[in-house]
């Protein structure tokens, strides 16, 4: 028995919410429903201009892991924050959900605990402000073996493969879980990372990962060719393939099974943490032995659980809806 079921190595940030309308968006000069990193003073700006804000730990493997915890499953995240009011603050929470954070906050960290101003338009769109700080520092001194061998599942988080430090965390890592005979896998998270380290991401993904999961626009930018002809080619250099496609069925790619799980539309009250919390179902099929369609099911159900609500984490016991739904 492995002493995780899942750990997750990703960027330790901290959300903080906001509601707004499309005006103050304008105002404030933020573009509406991508992800924008911003500098300290920026980032400092925009939390003075939130009102009625919520916190809650974040990070996009952060609330994959947090997801699973939901589930049910033992996991740890591997991340880094400063021993700061946000970062003890993040570290208890973590705690409080069950799941271990074995790396203690930096007390000699120049860098302050990363944070995301995230502001939500009446529409569920989610316009994120990020300001990395301390968690984008993640490097091979953070990676316990101890940890990383005793798990049957690592999950990797694809903004952290942005510098030289966090790819060789990652191929420490990936190595680390493959000598303890768990599976390794990613989240591509970013076209515009793809691009910046195209012939690295494809070196991962066909020597150390066992299973990749991106939607369209990062396959297609990983291959620089149509989303078939990607797939065709990932599912060539690595075991498991999987697609997510916006408003369109989820495409699961093992050797020669492929599987299409219809995706339900609804209107989202805030989008944020949908892809996470599919990874959280989709992994937690991957982790207990379920068939694709299930696993592919089960990632389709815990994102629209999340999209139903404000925030990026499970309100409910998303075992209970996989339970209605007959998927357990």
């Amino acid at each position: 028995m492995k002493q995780y079921q899942v750990v997750g190595i990703g960027n330790a940030v901290v959300d903080v919410i906001a509601q707004c309308d499309d005006s103050f968006l304008e105002h404030m000069g933020i573009e509406k429903g991508i992800m924008q990193l911003i500098e300290r003073e920026r980032g400092e700006t925009l939390y003075g201009a939130m009102k009625e804000r919520t916190q809650a730990p974040g990070g996009s493997v952060g609330n994959t892991i947090a997801g699973l915890g939901n589930l049910g499953l033992t996991t740890a995240f591997i991340g880094r924050v400063r021993d700061d009011t946000l970062g003890r603050f993040y570290e208890a929470a973590l705690h409080g959900e069950g799941t271990d954070f074995p790396n203690p906050p930096v007390k000699a960290g120049e860098l302050p605990t990363s944070r995301s101003m995230i502001f939500v338009t009446p529409d569920g769109e989610r316009s994120m402000n990020t300001y990395l700080g301390i968690s984008a520092e993640v490097s091979t001194e953070d990676v316990s073996l101890d940890v990383v061998e005793n798990t049957q599942v690592l999950f990797l988080e694809g903004y952290l493969f942005d510098k030289d430090h966090g790819k060789a965390a990652f191929l420490k890592a990936a190595q680390g879980c493959h000598r303890g005979g768990g599976k390794a896998g990613i989240a591509l998270s970013d076209p515009f990372c793809v691009d910046r380290h195209r012939a690295d991401f494809r070196r991962l993904v066909r020597d150390q990962m066992d299973y990749v999961i991106g939607n369209q626009h990062e396959w297609e930018s990983l291959y620089q060719t149509d989303l078939e002809s990607a797939l065709k080619q990932a599912a060539e250099e690595c075991e498991m393939v999987v697609c997510t496609r916006s408003g369109d069925d989820v495409v699961l790619i093992r050797g020669e099974e492929r599987v299409s799980v219809p995706v339900k539309r609804v209107v989202p009250v805030d989008a944020t943490g949908a892809g996470d919390q599919f990874a959280a179902g989709f992994l937690y099929g991957y982790a207990t032995g379920q068939s694709l369609t299930t696993a592919g099911r089960m990632g389709c159900a815990a994102a629209a659980e999340v999209i139903g609500h404000y925030g990026a984490r499970p309100e409910v016991d998303v075992k209970a809806i996989f339970a209605g739904q007959g998927l357990i």
